[in-house]
């Protein structure tokens, strides 16, 4: 198990299931196990990058961890506290310590409501602070994220999509919080916005102690700010490590075929590409044995039968492949 700071959240052997229906009485024919039995620990400061696959349950998984859509089963400890067991009440006071910031920034605005009103609805609906108490607040929390204070007054639709990440992350960070989910917070954005974003995410780490699990299908994007990876495919957590571990010397069959499909920027550079074969087969009915044996390169029988576990390794990274010592 790899080493670290204090844990302030752990997720143990998260489940989340979605019934398929179908016919006239629209009975449950299957279920799509879009998150089927994670595990992982992210330390107090740390950035934790889950990274895989569109479809692989990354955004389910973390949505799932602040329960804005219910887990099947599991737990969830933040700061020692299993979430799935709280009541409304409850989980409404622990909602101040974790926030969310998606991965569209305009569809997650509010088009009617004024940035005054985006920025200070954590204050209004936590009953936190009023009048001019809580437009000093917004003034400083625009500022905060690099935008001028001036534009409160304005709304969504006449900014560019750097701003608007901009005001989401204001919005997430008015409660103070200790952990932030960020869901492909800059897939939607321009490669130079891009590197703004995350230079500011950082930037916010350092100045408020945050801790973030951090959501994108980018390699390069959790590389840059990621202290720890988590790769999932179809589900399943496949390989977790040091940011440096997976990013130069991948284990499973699965990260080194995302790592090889990485360009690199130098035209004359030559560089191995693992190409899997086939398609990605359907979280209603995944394989048996290795969910991966479809397109691993070098599955062998036993892939097709036993399903492996993520289990250490002496690097002290976890992995979940036969083959590997």
């Amino acid at each position: 198990m790899l080493n670290g700071p204090e844990p302030l959240l752990e997720v143990r052997n998260l489940k989340k299931y979605f019934p398929v229906r179908r016919g006239v009485l629209s009975r449950v024919a299957a279920h799509l196990k879009a998150v089927d039995d994670i595990s992982f620990t992210i330390g107090k400061g740390e950035t934790f990058g889950l990274v895989g696959e569109s479809g692989c349950g990354k955004t389910t998984a973390g949505r799932a961890i602040l329960r804005l859509i219910e887990p099947d089963s599991g737990e969830v400890l933040f700061e020692g506290v299993n979430l799935p067991g709280l009541n409304a009440a409850e989980m409404r006071a622990k909602r101040r310590d974790m926030q969310i910031i998606f991965q569209d920034p305009f569809a997650s605005l509010n088009p009617r409501m004024t940035i005054r009103t985006i920025v200070g609805e954590p204050f209004a609906i936590h009953r936190i602070a009023k009048g001019a108490e809580r437009e000093d607040r917004v003034a400083k929390l625009l500022d905060t994220v690099g935008l001028e204070p001036s534009v409160m007054s304005r709304y969504p639709h006449e900014f560019s999509g750097g701003q608007r990440q901009r005001i989401g992350i204001a919005r997430a960070l008015a409660l103070r919080p200790k952990l932030i989910v960020a869901d492909e917070p800059v897939s939607a954005l321009d490669v130079s916005i891009q590197s703004q974003i995350i230079n500011l995410l950082a930037d916010l780490q350092e100045e408020f102690g945050l801790t973030y699990l951090f959501i994108s299908h980018a390699i390069p994007v959790i590389e840059q700010i990621s202290t720890k990876i988590g790769v999932m495919y179809l589900g399943k957590l496949v390989e977790v490590g040091t940011s440096e571990q997976i990013c130069t010397n991948p284990a499973h069959p699965y990260t080194q075929a995302l790592l090889s499909a990485v360009p690199v920027p130098d035209p004359a550079a030559k560089k191995h590409r693992v190409v899997l074969t086939g398609d990605v087969p359907t979280p209603m009915n995944p394989p048996s044995g290795c969910r991966f044996h479809t397109r691993c390169p070098i599955a062998v029988d036993r892939c097709k039968i036993d399903e492996p576990q993520l289990r250490n390794l002496v690097d002290g990274r976890q992995a979940a492949c036969h083959l590997i010592e």
